[in-house]
């Protein structure tokens, strides 16, 4: 057996790395485009933890690129560090590597991303291996050749790819019910990036129920177990820092909570809809007369500052949307307390991260790949798992259109969407036509099953209204606004884009909480 298992794995392997090959060719090709004032900010980080000793790593204020991520990524831009100053001293150097922009750094970046992206590759593999064949190329394309992961970390730079590496270690671990690595694998990717934690009610709920319920005496041993393994990594994170006195200085840079409700492009979430109100409100306020003030800072304008502006409506503190945050997430608790499965951990965690993002303090539009790439191992499941995940994965790569705001980069993004909805839509129809006449997807979704043997794989009219309805904004955007509209209201482009966008998320949100409550 183990002589046949072998090839095939070796098989499996080879396959798998002709997909990051196709991806790493993109990714080199995007090298000399466009990218973000992100670039700068890892460039200092590197000068940073080369130039200066751990105890003022979290301090320094050299730049306005001040280190606020955790400490395992401080440690992981020390590494690389020691290889930027051997192909550039400059690149690592606290104070003339400022602003520098040489093709020496651009390079060693980009490259230091592509690189790291071999974890998300290992996870993709331990998270697949199992599955048939089909399905693991169908979860290879969604992951290795997303849109949305190519735009974040390839052209507007950041390393996203290795940490949800991490993150599907930890979930192809616990699917195999080895809960103990499991934690021990999230445990790190937190002390990676802190902003993961929006799902560690779930690990924490899911963990204490299967692993550690069960007997007083064992449950209190498995309780200890998993502590002491969290601990111990946590201890390793900040233990230097909480010697050096450091730690009330690294939680601040973590959790700078004066940076406002709302991003400099508004991510399309909840309060997209809770600004719009407000403002709303007191423009028919003072239509009518009443003398409502305009707030100095304005969302509009993408302003991030230490106030929410907000003329009408309450206030909206990181107490409300931390509490906001558990409300939503309750269910899908109550949920996992009741019936723990390893099959359903990927799917719970989706939500919980889809649930951050809606409600959460100060959130990224990049956030969303946080919920659309542990989706892609759900994607698989059925077809109405399908026909939710290309809707959102669409929304998803549309929102993130903002990042990419020169003209040079409009077609490069404009192909990656179409090429990734062309490339999903005849995967899944693929897939799903094949499997109509199997009793399994019989029992495990009966609607599906009608939908598929009516022709398999497609969308209803009004998810094919709404998708249409990007297209629409995106002409008004590019074409439309400039003619009618020339330089007046010139928010009102992105904020087109993310109440629509906010609008097909929500709907996943009520769709993904559906799904958990029924899935039996």
């Amino acid at each position: 057996m183990e002589e046949q298992e072998n090839p095939k794995k070796a098989i499996s392997i080879s396959q798998l790395l002709w997909f990051f090959g196709i991806a790493t060719t993109i990714k080199l090709l995007l090298i000399p485009s466009y990218h973000s004032t992100d670039l700068e900010v890892h460039r200092h980080w590197l000068a940073i933890t080369h130039s200066l000793p751990l105890s003022q790593w979290y301090s320094d204020e050299t730049s306005q690129w001040t280190l606020d991520y955790p400490p395992f990524f401080a440690y992981f831009e020390r590494i690389l560090s020691s290889f930027a100053h051997l192909v550039d001293p400059q690149i690592a150097h606290l104070h003339h590597g400022l602003n520098y922009k040489a093709n020496s750094a651009i390079y060693f970046q980009r490259i230091s991303v592509i690189v790291s992206d071999l974890l998300l590759l290992y996870g993709v593999y331990r998270s697949t291996q199992n599955l048939p064949y089909f399905k693991r190329y169908l979860i290879w394309v969604l992951v290795i050749w997303s849109p949305g992961l190519i735009i974040v970390d390839h052209l507007h730079f950041q390393y996203n790819g290795f940490l949800f590496g991490w993150l599907l270690l930890s979930l192809s671990f616990l699917a195999q019910g080895r809960d103990v690595i499991g934690g021990f694998l999230f445990a790190v990717l937190l002390c990676f990036k802190h902003l993961f934690a929006v799902a560690a009610p779930v690990y924490f709920v899911y963990l204490l129920r299967r692993y550690c319920w069960g007997g007083l005496l064992r449950g209190f041993a498995r309780l200890s177990v998993m502590g002491v393994v969290v601990v111990a990594v946590f201890a390793a994170a900040y233990g230097p820092f909480v010697y050096y006195g450091q730690m009330q200085q690294v939680i601040s840079r973590m959790f700078p909570f004066g940076r406002g409700l709302c991003h400099a492009y508004w991510a399309p979430n909840f309060w997209v809809f809770y600004i719009m109100l407000d403002k709303g409100i007191a423009f028919l306020l003072r239509k009518f007369g009443f003398g409502i003030p305009t707030p100095s800072a304005s969302f509009t304008g993408g302003l991030v500052g230490d106030a929410s502006p907000f003329a009408i409506l309450p206030k909206v503190t990181p107490l409300t949307t931390f509490i906001m945050v558990l409300l939503a997430l309750s269910p899908c608790l109550f949920k996992t307390w009741r019936d723990p499965k390893p099959r359903l951990i990927a799917r719970s965690v989706a939500y919980a991260y889809t649930c951050g993002f809606l409600f959460g303090w100060h959130v990224h539009e990049k956030a969303s790949l946080h919920f659309v790439i542990p989706l892609a191992i759900v994607a698989v499941e059925s077809l109405e798992d399908a026909k939710h995940y290309y809707l959102l994965s669409i929304v998803s790569c549309y929102s993130l259109f903002p990042l990419l705001y020169e003209a040079q980069e409009f077609p490069i993004k404009v192909l990656l969407l179409l090429l990734h909805s062309i490339l999903l839509w005849f995967c899944f129809s693929a897939q799903f036509t094949k499997n109509v006449p199997t009793k399994a997807a019989l029992q495990a979704d009966k609607k599906a099953t009608q939908f598929a043997e009516k022709g398999g794989f497609g969308l209803g009219w009004v998810a094919k209204t709404y998708l249409f309805g990007i297209l629409v904004v995106e002409i008004w955007n590019q074409v439309l606004h400039p003619h009618l509209l020339g330089d007046k209201f010139p928010f009102l482009p992105l904020m087109l884009i993310s109440i629509y966008c906010a609008l097909g998320i929500m709907y996943s949100w009520i769709w993904q909480l559906k799904r958990i409550i029924i899935h039996s």
